[in-house]
């Protein structure tokens, strides 16, 4: 059973993710370098969070539980803000080296679009922050013990792996309108993603809850996912197509079926 729990758990948390991997990052070095790169600056920003939180802790009264609680969701609060500084941080570094690959290039421009690469550091963040969050959790879930033998919530371990999965999706999103909104100075862009990260944050600590907060951060993800499909150029006519499966004519090649010269007998 607990075999069981473990993998379901795994998949259902890393499972998108990995495919999305797997279809738009593994092909590409530059890409799975951005990818790295990204998980890096979100470690740093974890350990620096961190500190904070333990220096906090260790000058405080540790037998008094409502200043701890506190203290953790200080804790939470700045570990957000730092996330997000070091996303801006991680956009001057790519900004910088993209202008760098654009000049190595031979027609003058980058391989890569700034558009992929908030995509892809916002899928770095969202891998790096999902592990961290859920790797204790499924190494419980092998076992021993059962989880609500004591009249806790018997859903503790699949909440976790659908909570992981959608601040996976939440971390691509945020990278992506994050990215698009410093490129064009949207301040209120901004505001609105440390915001919305801010209150996904807040929200788990309703747990055991769960109806409180997943079913919440679920929206949040869903309003985010349209926002970013929409910021990332998508648009109504191109759903339509993708789910009709049909393909704009290469105007280039009727142009230059015209222009062919006929063949002399």
């Amino acid at each position: 059973m607990g075999a069981t729990v473990f993998f379901g758990c795994t998949f259902v948390a890393f499972g998108p993710a990995f495919s999305l991997f797997l279809l738009t990052v593994a092909g590409d070095p530059l890409r799975v370098i951005i990818l790295v790169a990204g998980a890096f600056f979100w470690l740093v920003s974890l350990l620096l969070a961190s500190l904070i939180w333990f220096i906090s802790v260790q000058l405080s009264n540790r037998e008094d539980s409502r200043l701890q609680y506190g203290l953790l969701v200080f804790g939470a609060a700045v570990s957000v803000l730092l996330q997000e500084a070091f996303r801006f941080a991680y956009f001057k570094l790519l900004k910088k080296a993209d202008e760098g690959l654009a000049t190595l290039s031979e027609d003058g421009q980058s391989p890569i679009s700034l558009k992929q690469m908030a995509y892809v550091s916002g899928l770095s963040f969202g891998i790096i922050s999902g592990v961290f969050s859920v790797i204790n959790i499924l190494a419980d879930s092998i076992g021993p013990g059962i989880v609500g033998i004591h009249g806790d919530s018997p859903y503790y371990f699949i909440t976790s792996a659908f909570l992981t999965m959608a601040v996976v999706f939440l971390h691509t999103f945020w990278g992506v309108i994050f990215f698009d909104a410093c490129e064009r100075r949207r301040y209120w862009s901004l505001a609105l993603v440390v915001a919305s990260h801010l209150v996904t944050s807040g929200l788990t600590f309703l747990n055991p809850w769960y109806q409180a907060s997943l079913i919440p951060i679920y929206i949040i993800t869903v309003s985010m996912g349209v926002w970013a499909f929409f910021t990332a150029g998508g648009s109504l006519h191109s759903i339509l197509a993708c789910l009709s499966c049909q393909q704009e004519e290469d105007n280039r090649v009727m142009v230059y079926s015209a222009l062919q010269v006929p063949v002399e007998d």
